[in-house]
């Protein structure tokens, strides 16, 4: 069997912090995209091929409904599931963005898939939305833990300790993240999940 055989798959699957958005800057005014699946497929690409299916602007119960067809239509081994933001945004309760990370952890679970969640990142300059994200965010820990299954909690690694906001260096519009921010979430799904993952593996 030749290696990229050997290679498990991943598919990471959320919205524009998954796709990699940029908000252009007056030092890089043009746009770009630099998905964490970047940096991954550089430190993984011996062990692991990765799909990213990430649209921008969408809500959980969206991702619910393509589920399927990006997801377990791919036979992935692993999915990362980072959704969350936007519903947030919009005002849809804690309660019923959990709902539908609940749906597609169990969808994938029961598709033979292992699921891999992210906490959703903290804000900067719209504070009312920090608490919402950490109520939703200590349940996907939780969920995470009951169901066995791994998440890295990328809002605390980076936010500020003290004001829980979003850290400015992680982000170019207080929103998505910066290239820097999306070179953390990778190194954490690498040191904290992946790593680990390769090692069994050889």
């Amino acid at each position: 069997m030749d290696i990229e055989n050997k290679k498990r798959l991943v598919v990471a699957f959320g919205d524009s912090l998954t796709v990699g958005f940029q908000s252009p800057t007056y030092d890089s005014p043009w746009y770009q995209e630099t998905p964490y699946t970047d940096f991954l497929s550089q430190m993984l690409s011996n062990s692991f091929t990765f799909i990213t299916k990430g649209i921008s602007g969408e809500l959980t119960e969206e991702m619910v409904g393509r589920f399927d067809s990006d997801v377990i239509a791919h036979r992935p081994d692993y999915v990362i599931i980072l959704g969350g933001s936007n519903d947030l945004g919009w005002g849809i309760q804690p309660a019923m963005v959990m709902q539908n990370l609940n749906i597609m952890y169990k969808m994938a679970r029961n598709n033979g898939i292992t699921p891999i969640a992210v906490t959703v990142p903290s804000i900067r300059g719209y504070d009312p939305l920090i608490q919402p994200r950490k109520i939703v965010n200590d349940m996907i820990a939780d969920t995470a833990l009951s169901m066995n299954f791994p998440y890295v909690d990328m809002f605390t690694k980076s936010a500020e300790p003290e004001t829980l906001r979003l850290a400015a260096n992680y982000s170019n519009d207080g929103l998505h993240l910066s290239t820097e921010g999306y070179r953390l979430l990778a190194d954490l799904l690498y040191n904290e999940v992946f790593a680990a993952l390769q090692a069994n593996s050889l």
